[in-house]
């Protein structure tokens, strides 16, 4: 579905990130990989990523909330594979407190990295899709895109700044072949969850599967994770030729969070 393509997947090394890389080199894409792993440790997925799927796949450590590491990473993926065709903006990061007490520092860096990284890998791939009339970007929000929770008004203010950015892109790039859209995912199984599950038990003296149900998901009904691989099936189709008319679009995958 995608040989020839070139994609970039920010924060690809583990969760939803990796789930996104792989589903896109499944169907013939170039990947370039992006993460904070050990050298050895991401060579190591690069050389696997490459032997299973039959694809090129290469590995760029950045900073994503320093401008020109971000400006580096997408000029070392289109040096080592080409021009970016597919970019995934993934990488975020989360930090938990009120308002009052949020450290500044910590809102600079989640501003950075949820939010600017977007702008500055977009702008940096979209020479190269105004020239070849084709593109994909895709970037992963989440249902704090929507609604708002306590104590995580940076994170909220970022993901609705997500949401409000790509539908901004997908206006400006609309009667060209490239598309826009966030996608609003609620809670998605990851090893990063699975430590939180783990830890909320031990907090509240609960088995994991009440504090799955009752703590981490109190405000999704349907009661359950989404599965890191379901999401990036959602993101391939988007990437497809299949996904050309849906652009501008904020898409929940959040299990009826938002539907309340």
């Amino acid at each position: 579905m995608l040989s020839g393509k070139v994609a970039l997947v920010t924060g690809s090394t583990s969760g939803i990130g990796l789930a996104v890389a792989r589903a896109l080199a499944r169907n013939g894409a170039s990947v370039m990989l992006n993460g904070s792993r050990p050298a050895a440790e991401a060579e190591g997925l690069r050389a696997a990523m490459a032997a299973e799927f039959g694809v090129k796949v290469a590995y760029t450590s950045a900073d994503l909330a320093d401008a020109a590491s971000v400006r580096a990473l997408a000029a070392a993926a289109e040096k080592q594979l080409g021009v970016v065709d597919i970019l995934v903006n993934n990488a975020g990061i989360q930090h938990v407190a009120a308002v009052d007490e949020f450290p500044e520092e910590k809102w600079d860096q989640l501003i950075a990295i949820n939010l600017s990284s977007v702008f500055h890998a977009t702008k940096a791939v979209l020479p190269g899709m105004k020239a070849r009339n084709w593109g994909r970007i895709v970037n992963i929000a989440s249902a704090h895109g929507l609604v708002a929770s306590p104590f995580k008004a940076p994170y909220t203010a970022s993901k609705h700044a997500v949401v409000g950015f790509s539908k901004a892109v997908a206006l400006e790039v609309a009667e060209t072949g490239i598309t826009c859209n966030a996608v609003c995912p609620g809670y998605v199984r990851t090893p990063l969850v699975e430590k939180q599950v783990a830890a909320q038990a031990k907090v509240h003296n609960l088995p994991e599967d009440q504090v799955i149900r009752d703590v981490i998901l109190a405000a999704q009904p349907n009661k359950r994770f989404l599965e890191a691989d379901d999401l990036a099936e959602f993101v391939l189709f988007l990437c497809s030729p299949a996904g050309a008319g849906m652009t501008g679009a904020a898409l929940p995958m959040d299990g009826a969070w938002t539907a309340r």
